[in-house]
């Protein structure tokens, strides 16, 4: 289940989608094309983790998702312009199939967007109670075994931690009363655990990283997982920042664009949503480049990591 099913959602389904059909091959995943290596090298014994690991089949996978906007995944993808018309039209039967679900949404925490595929419930615990609903339906419907959520969604505004987040009890009783530093994420986050399905955070939100999430996913033992995809910008910057720290090379500052755009572009066009990308950027280059150590031995490191968002 994806919350959101924009351009990295529709990317990844087609993507899955055109597998399935053989028109393509599953680059970059470490699950179909990885291997592991067992005993010693010489043995020459490196299966593939998906041969290796008890993981669910590609043709096991059934996408189902929540958006602000109605388009179905086709005319999502369409619009986003990541993936080939050629492509997309050997695989529209099936993308045009899965059509949103209405989504929990408020202009309050994403402010450059607005849509009207949005549930409506008289507090934050009654629209949580709604998802679950979905999560149960499309499980029964689907004679699902297991599910897993992952937010694909938009960054929301920048936010800290509050009394509403300390305990489970503090974080329901703020969903009831409609507390403002409950932002729609970690309702989906509340849902998902308390449904017993495992939550990956794909975007810089806060969502799972508050105590009554963590509390709540180790007390129904569900796993959590991410702070972002990191499969860009950042990516790049954690595989060439340990080099230059490594020889010891002074940086001065980062400078990064954002070529897919697309509604991305235009939610990160708010410096509240920004801010919260921001952060989680520039913790990366802070924590690989240790710049207050790297100052004693006079070498220049800095935090600052300077990122353009272009709109498309």
């Amino acid at each position: 289940m994806c919350v959101g099913l924009g351009a990295v959602a529709t990317t990844f389904i087609a993507g899955v989608l055109a597998v399935r059909k053989g028109i393509s091959s599953p680059i970059g995943s470490v699950t179909q094309m990885g291997t592991i290596r067992l005993g010693k090298r010489t043995e020459g014994r490196s299966p593939l983790v998906k041969d290796f690991v008890p993981l669910a089949g590609l043709n096991d996978i059934v996408f189902g998702g929540w958006d602000i906007f109605e388009d179905n995944c086709y005319e999502s993808a369409k619009h986003a312009g990541v993936l080939e018309k050629d492509l997309l039209e050997q695989i529209r039967p099936e993308l045009e199939a899965i059509k949103p679900w209405k989504a929990v949404f408020d202009r309050q925490y994403v402010k450059r967007l607005d849509g009207p595929n949005v549930k409506k419930g008289k507090n934050k615990r009654d629209l949580a109670e709604q998802l679950r609903e979905d999560i149960r339906t499309f499980k029964k419907e689907h004679n699902l075994s297991r599910l897993v959520m992952i937010w694909c969604g938009s960054t929301e505004i920048f936010l800290t931690e509050t009394p509403a987040h300390q305990s489970i009890e503090a974080f329901e009783k703020g969903m009831e009363e409609n507390d403002p530093s409950i932002p729609s994420s970690m309702i989906y986050t509340y849902a998902a655990l308390m449904e017993g399905v495992p939550y990956a955070n794909g975007a810089p939100n806060l969502s799972v990283d508050v105590p009554a999430m963590m509390d709540l996913a180790h007390k129904n033992q569900v796993p959590i997982t991410g702070k972002d995809f990191k499969t860009g910008q950042t990516l790049i910057k954690t595989v060439i920042a340990p080099g230059l720290k490594a020889r010891l090379l002074g940086v001065q500052g980062w400078y990064s664009t954002n070529i897919l755009g697309n509604r991305d572009g235009e939610v990160l066009d708010d410096p509240e949503s920004f801010k919260t990308k921001e952060e989680s950027k520039k913790s990366v280059l802070d924590y690989i480049l240790q710049p207050d150590l790297t100052k004693k031995a006079g070498t220049t490191s800095t935090s600052s990591a300077g990122s353009v968002i272009r709109c498309s």
